[in-house]
């Protein structure tokens, strides 16, 4: 990558206090009972540079922070799963609050830069320390914020090199935040033409005009008034239902291999489930080949967070919260997608079952029914929709790789490793 390469210039790095180039928890005032921008813990995407959602509430208390501040949760599990933001969406010099569990990291004018300080705070070497500090009772541990503070290393002294290091970075971030917008405006091209051919039933009729706005005919089915000569069918209609299981945890064999096996936390934010955090050998995956599934199954959360929809790209298992649909056919395989993503209450409601855990077993899940279109317009929408998808698989493989060089050159950029021009 142009302007990087060997270290061979470490006059202009010296060492450091944290303390000495980040303002912790910078004071500012808003009054109190005033309404003003909130970000919630839970709006902070793990490993996500920027926050993209937020809300407007009663200031109570909390950290309070502007634009070119970092937030970073100090309270486990919320660090380790890499809740740390660099703020950027508000107006100029607006103030706003969030989490009391944030540390509010803030640049000293002459001294740091924003940007730098954002990534060093997500650099292995500063994660270490600030989950390693962490004290408190079991599941509500907090990092001593006096020891990230007083935490010494060798950084560059000069403001230059610290802004060409956030540059190389941020180039990076750029290019797989550009990735995640072209693939949310995909789906949404895909979603709106399942809107327009599914929902209004304004798909093309025989003379190739909106059948809806042309005279339809419709009969009435258990979901309303459905287009004549479609049906209601349930999803084992469509699909082999598979229910995910552990393998023994006892084997450790069983474990580490090239197999993919899916929990929940990799469907968050997803299209397709490419890698997994864990994975299987092959004498894990033949211990349980019945729950083997082939690439392009539709994959459903059914257990406590219910109702995330993914396709997976490898032979993979998974685990017990979640179903997987095989389908029979290729064409049906968008179509059931797009018409899950859409069912996001239903599945929430039929889960809940008067239980605190929301629990969408196997047996209630086969039995879903939905619409079944006529076989030529599903291929006809499997089709179009195709090439959306397959862009979208390129991009997410791009973005895996996006990251993992920013993550290897991360912490040689941090460690004077290597030398930026």
């Amino acid at each position: 990558m142009k302007g990087i390469g060997e270290r061979n210039n470490m006059e202009e790095w010296k060492e450091y206090k944290l303390r000495d180039i980040i303002q912790f928890n910078p004071s500012e005032r808003i009054p109190k009972g005033t309404k003003y921008r909130k970000i919630g813990m839970d709006q902070l995407s793990p490993f996500c540079r920027y926050v993209y959602s937020n809300n407007y509430d009663f200031y109570k208390g909390g950290s309070k922070f502007r634009n070119g501040d970092t937030i970073m949760a100090r309270i486990t599990p919320c660090l380790e799963n890499g809740k740390t933001a660099y703020i950027s969406s508000l107006s100029d010099d607006e103030v706003a609050f969030g989490s009391t569990e944030f540390i509010v990291m803030r640049n000293i004018e002459n001294v740091s830069d924003s940007k730098f300080i954002y990534y060093l705070s997500i650099s292995p070497t500063i994660r270490d320390i600030a989950i390693k500090s962490m004290i408190g009772s079991s599941g509500r541990q907090r990092v001593q914020q006096d020891v990230l503070e007083n935490f010494k290393m060798d950084l560059p002294s000069s403001l230059d090199d610290q802004i060409r290091i956030a540059k190389i970075l941020s180039s990076l971030d750029d290019k797989i935040e550009l990735n995640n917008r072209i693939n949310a405006n995909l789906e949404e091209q895909a979603q709106a033409l399942f809107r327009h051919w599914f929902v209004d039933f304004e798909f093309p009729n025989e003379q190739g005009l909106p059948y809806k706005s042309n005279g339809g005919r419709f009969v009435e089915s258990e979901h309303g008034a459905i287009p004549e000569g479609w049906n209601l069918n349930q999803l084992n209609y469509f699909g082999k239902i598979v229910c995910g299981k552990t393998p023994s945890k006892t084997i450790e064999d069983y474990f580490g291999g090239n197999i993919p096996f899916i929990k929940i936390p990799d469907m968050h934010d997803n299209i397709f489930v490419i890698n997994s955090e864990d994975s299987l050998s092959s004498s894990g995956e033949r211990s349980q080949s019945n729950k083997t599934i082939p690439p392009y199954s539709i994959l459903v959360s059914c257990i406590a967070t219910v109702g995330l929809v993914c396709i997976n790209t490898k032979k993979s298992q998974f685990n017990q919260q979640i179903n997987a649909i095989i389908p029979f056919h290729e064409s049906f395989r968008y179509y059931i997608y797009l018409k899950l993503k859409t069912m996001y209450n239903k599945l929430q409601l039929l889960a809940s079952g008067g239980s605190a855990t929301l629990n969408l077993n196997t047996g209630q899940f086969s039995a879903i029914k939905i619409e079944n279109p006529n076989k030529k317009l599903i291929i006809d929408f499997h089709k179009i929709t195709t090439p959306f998808f397959k862009e979208i698989e390129l991009r997410q493989n791009e973005n895996i790789y996006l990251t993992q060089l920013r993550d290897s050159l991360l912490p040689k950029l941090m460690n004077n490793e290597i030398e930026i021009h």
